[in-house]
């Protein structure tokens, strides 16, 4: 399943996920999105502040009308739905304050469900415990960190993990290299954080890491 924001997302992207079986949903004006791209969502979840003609789209497809303004639209489609896989598009890069609550739905979220959020240049999977993919020579590998974490080892990064501890404000884990072939992390705890790769590696982490 992919969760579509109202902020900027690749309608490419959107059909090339379609084509794969992917759900849309659309948190409140990212229906919109969904429907630009020539597209029907399978369901339209908000407070529905943002989204353009509700009445069509309730002809169309599901709206569930969340009106309580304690939590983002993002988190209203996170909490109203189940998917083995959970992709995030349009909930970064336009505004800081949109994707500083991301960051929080995803931290709050991470534990109990496979989330990835996708923008223009990367794709973040936040991780709860250790990882292992395989990268190539000189891959960017950012590792950064939601909350003070402490890091057992690593393997296959051009600088190590061992014994590290990252937090944000503090020593935090941006573009960090593969040495090329396997990668290991392996955290003390399964404290949330943040792998970030290229966008490029996309298909990849929807299937693995492990």
């Amino acid at each position: 399943m992919a969760i579509v924001g109202g902020g900027d997302v690749d309608p490419a992207l959107l059909r090339a996920l379609s084509g794969r079986g992917v759900a849309l949903v659309g948190a409140d004006g990212g229906g919109d999105s969904i429907g630009a791209a020539g597209l029907l969502p399978a369901a339209i979840i908000g407070d529905l502040d943002s989204l353009s003609d509700r009445a069509g789209w309730e002809r169309r497809t599901k709206v569930l009308h969340i009106p309580e303004q304690i939590t983002t639209d993002f988190q209203k489609a996170l909490y109203s739905t189940r998917a083995p896989v959970t992709l995030a598009l349009g909930m970064t890069g336009r505004r800081l304050d949109h994707t500083l609550a991301a960051l929080s739905a995803v931290l709050q979220f991470a534990p109990s469900r496979k989330l990835l959020l996708v923008d223009a240049v990367d794709v973040a999977l936040a991780a709860t415990g250790a990882l292992r993919f395989e990268a190539a020579p000189g891959e960017r590998v950012s590792i950064h960190p939601l909350l003070p974490i402490a890091f057992t080892r690593s393997r296959g990064l051009y600088y190590p993990m061992d014994g590290l501890t990252l937090a944000p404000g503090a020593l935090i884990g941006t573009s960090n290299q593969a040495l090329g072939g396997p990668v290991e992390i392996e955290p003390e705890d399964d404290t949330p954080w943040l792998l970030i790769l290229g966008k490029e590696r996309l298909w990849d982490l929807i299937a693995d890491p492990e």
